[in-house]
């Protein structure tokens, strides 16, 4: 099948594509590399595009797109763009503000998807669909209490159609996983191949994901990088994964994670390798009023 045609349907009846191209960038020269990454992910196929105000790279994401729509590679409605409001602009009457300027950056005239970047208020997103500046509305870094708490709030307009979290072998998901399928939640997972061993995030002495020897042990088995087995995992899950990388040759990779599929008896090997570790703790955060967010599943 067709990569570009693999999609998941949203529960207000749009649809994302399954693997979706990150574009986080700590550095400051990888934050300008982002356009020309960006271009090279649309042109082997990527066609759901990560980016954030917070990332502060909108601005080169943007350009890469209208590029790619210039030369005829693609239209705009070919691609799934998805922007987060970040946690100094949760006040209503900054929400609406802050996407216009995001799309400013972009120079779109609307985003396939605004998250609220970690627990807030849904309302002023709300005004945000309704106005078409974003086609749907999701949350990132909610734990299930935090979902529940949107889903029973009285007048509720939409559903969140996702719920981005940190999600990879060392910390599977599952049960948070269960309950957004069971609420028609999709979860899209970022940090799916452990991370980049961000300075600002993660300790020196973290495991490297892609070094267990279980998952090289499956990657010899299928001919494939532990990357690609990492991602396939995540795909045949039911989970959206999103893939980052500023080098052109693993960006083509991570494209073939459609080629082939891992026995369920793998899956279950796969699924053994949960230990509940974070990558990003989050607590550069510890004085926002719903810290800590990942107190429970």
């Amino acid at each position: 099948m067709n990569s570009k045609a693999q999609k998941m349907e949203l529960n207000d009846g749009h649809s994302i594509p399954v693997l979706g191209f990150g574009t986080y960038a700590t550095e400051e020269h990888l934050k300008k590399k982002s356009m020309d990454s960006t271009k090279v992910a649309i042109d082997v196929g990527f066609r759901h595009i990560d980016c954030s105000h917070f990332y502060q790279n909108e601005e080169e994401v943007g350009q890469a797109i209208r590029s790619k729509i210039e030369d005829g590679t693609v239209k705009r409605e070919d691609i799934f763009y998805t922007s987060k409001l970040w946690s100094t602009s949760h006040r209503p009457e900054l929400v609406r503000p802050s996407l216009e300027s995001s799309l400013r950056k972009l120079n779109l005239d609307y985003v396939d998807l605004y998250l609220i970047h970690f627990p807030v208020s849904l309302k002023a997103m709300e005004k945000c669909k309704d106005a078409g500046l974003a086609k749907s509305i999701g949350v990132s870094n909610f734990n299930r209490r935090q979902l529940e708490m949107i889903l029973n709030k009285p007048g509720l307009k939409y559903k969140p159609v996702c719920n981005q979290v940190e999600c990879h072998l060392y910390l599977n998901q599952s049960k948070l996983l269960d309950y957004c399928k069971m609420n028609d939640i999709i979860l899209v997972a970022y940090g799916a191949l452990g991370t980049q061993r961000y300075k600002t995030c993660v300790n020196e002495d973290t495991p490297v994901l892609l070094d267990d020897p279980v998952l090289c042990a499956i990657a010899r088995k299928y001919k494939r990088t532990p990357a690609l087995i990492a991602l396939r995992y995540q795909l045949q899950r039911g989970i959206v994964v999103l893939a980052k990388s500023f080098n052109e040759e693993r960006i083509r990779e991570n494209m073939q994670a459609f080629d082939f599929q891992l026995a369920s008896d793998d899956m279950k090997i796969l699924d053994g390798l949960n230990r509940n570790f974070r990558y990003f703790p989050a607590d550069m955060f510890n004085a926002h009023p719903s810290f800590p967010f990942f107190d429970e599943y």
